[in-house]
């Protein structure tokens, strides 16, 4: 039997997989002081202000924070001033702080797991959570030279977070989070989203491959198909999220290979108050049946190992484990 690790390698280098990849257990999750330091929200917490300046709440059922953008919260009064609104928060910690995670990171047993550093938000989430997402989006198209400064100040950032990252938590793999689109679009056409995020996750992406991460895996539970080229470009060899909305056999069939999905079923789908058994194992063997053994790894598309219904997540890994046994059968 393979270990997690070597089965998830198999699964996504077209190999010989002896069961379906399950949801993150290939995953241990590692992260850096900068959490001591960077308020979020807990579950029905509300106004709570991050590191950047950012008002972000949680609202009871709902599948994680977001920020609060009244007028009065808004980080980014004027896009062509950003630079005096826009202040990152220091990486400078000291080596005592670090030591809890590098423990942490030295603990995870990587014959078995992928130590993962988890990073979010990304590019273009901390741009309109900066900003406010519809005044962002106008910002693409009206003030294209203040975005690109915005970007590269961002992404001068998060290098700076990858050194030190790689440095003391020396990780197998990156999970890194930016929501690129809704459930039916992307939120920028795939030429502006090649000129204005391909570079900057060229060079955040590169930088990790360069120094160690094995795996690059990228959330965005939405519609992206047409930015897979620019994902492979960019280094990802899991796109973590992918939703139903995406057609992804389609995808399978055209780049497995060059990158592989993680999701195909959707959060919405099974994830809700009324939810139950019977509908999370539907929904398990329809993705496992629709979209096959290799370069998929059958996931609810939200964004951690985690639910918004309790219960949920876990239903779902046991479905997953137990469909696994029959659709692998005839290989044991």
């Amino acid at each position: 039997m393979l270990t997690i690790r070597e089965n998830l390698l198999e699964t996504i280098h077209g190999g010989h997989p002896d069961r379906f990849v399950n949801q993150y257990e290939a995953f241990k999750m590692l992260n850096t002081p900068l959490n001591l330091h960077d308020h979020n929200p807990k579950y029905g917490e509300e106004n709570v202000v991050n590191a950047w300046g950012v008002t972000r709440s949680w609202p009871e059922g709902t599948p994680g924070p977001f920020p609060v953008h009244t007028p009065d919260k808004i980080v980014i009064k004027d896009i062509t001033r950003w630079r005096e609104y826009v202040h990152a928060p220091s990486l400078d910690f000291p080596e005592e702080e670090w030591e809890t995670f590098v423990k942490a990171a030295e603990a995870v047993d990587r014959t078995q797991y992928f130590a993962t550093f988890f990073c979010a938000p990304g590019v273009l989430e901390q741009c309109h959570h900066l900003g406010e997402i519809q005044a962002t989006m106008m910002n693409f198209y009206e003030e294209p030279e203040a975005m690109h400064e915005l970007i590269d100040y961002l992404t001068e950032y998060e290098l700076r977070l990858a050194a030190r990252v790689c440095k003391y938590l020396k990780p197998d793999a990156l999970f890194h989070h930016d929501d690129w689109g809704s459930q039916t679009s992307t939120f920028i056409s795939p030429a502006m989203f090649e000129e204005f995020l391909l570079p900057a996750y060229k060079q955040i992406y590169g930088y990790y491959k360069s120094h160690g991460v094995e795996l690059v895996v990228h959330h965005s539970d939405s519609y992206a198909a047409t930015l897979v080229p620019y994902m492979i470009e960019m280094g990802i060899d899991i796109w973590q999220g992918v939703m139903t909305t995406n057609n992804i056999p389609e995808l399978i069939r055209k780049y497995g290979g060059k990158i592989s999905f993680m999701g195909g079923i959707d959060s919405a789908s099974v994830d809700r108050p009324d939810w139950n058994r019977e509908m999370v194992a539907r929904e398990v063997k329809r993705a496992c049946d629709e979209n096959g053994k290799l370069y998929f790894i059958p996931c609810a598309t939200q964004g951690l190992g985690i639910s918004t219904y309790e219960g949920v997540y876990e239903t779902t890994s046991e479905e997953i484990a137990r469909y696994s046994k029959i659709a692998f059968a005839s290989q044991t």
